[in-house]
């Protein structure tokens, strides 16, 4: 087994993500979300990507525990594109950003989103029910409540991780999760 770390990460930094337009984002993410801008910075270097000094603004919207969601926009056309992937997936829903929140708060952010005229979509996995909606740039937001027994519920996972994955890998591609009540990714 591999020697890992004596010291887990202590939490997300930041999860960064380019965005078109700040203002629009500052909307979806500040009036819509509710999570609070809590810097802006705005800052020039030479960049190699494109041979000349490029203008930038780097933005951080604060969570609970310190970490923070950060969106780059760029002065520069280019830059932009070259930020851009040239053939986005079919099938997107698996690229996305999910954050832990309890049960009140995620009725209101489902409540903030559909008032707003975003589309919205709840998901039970069984060991944690989420909801999705997509930033004005793409970025899949998804918010999870754990269910009261999560711990119980991470014990058994934990204990099986590795025999689960070699047991998948070997092809064995039989469920593992008896607690999904829908069929949903």
């Amino acid at each position: 087994m591999a020697q890992l770390l004596a010291h887990a990460p202590q939490r997300l930094h930041h999860h960064a993500y380019v965005v078109k337009d700040q203002e629009r984002n500052r909307q979806f993410f500040e009036d819509v979300l509710g999570i609070p801008l809590a810097a802006t910075w705005c800052e020039r270097h030479y960049n190699d990507w494109v041979g000349r000094e490029v203008a930038f603004c780097h933005t951080f919207y604060t969570l609970g525990d310190g970490g923070a969601l950060a969106f780059f926009s760029f002065a520069d056309d280019e830059v932009y594109r070259k930020t851009q992937a040239e053939k986005p997936a079919e099938i997107r829903a698996f690229d996305h950003v999910a954050f832990k929140v309890d049960d009140g708060t995620y009725q209101e952010l489902v409540s903030r989103v559909r008032s707003a005229g975003i589309p919205v979509r709840e998901t039970d996995h069984g060991y944690c029910r989420s909801m999705y909606c997509e930033s004005p740039d793409g970025l899949i937001v998804e918010f999870t409540v754990d269910p009261p027994h999560a711990s119980e519920i991470e014990a058994v996972r934990r204990a099986d991780a590795h025999a689960e994955l070699a047991r998948w890998m070997a092809g064995d591609h039989l469920t593992n999760n008896d607690l999904r009540l829908h069929e949903s990714a």
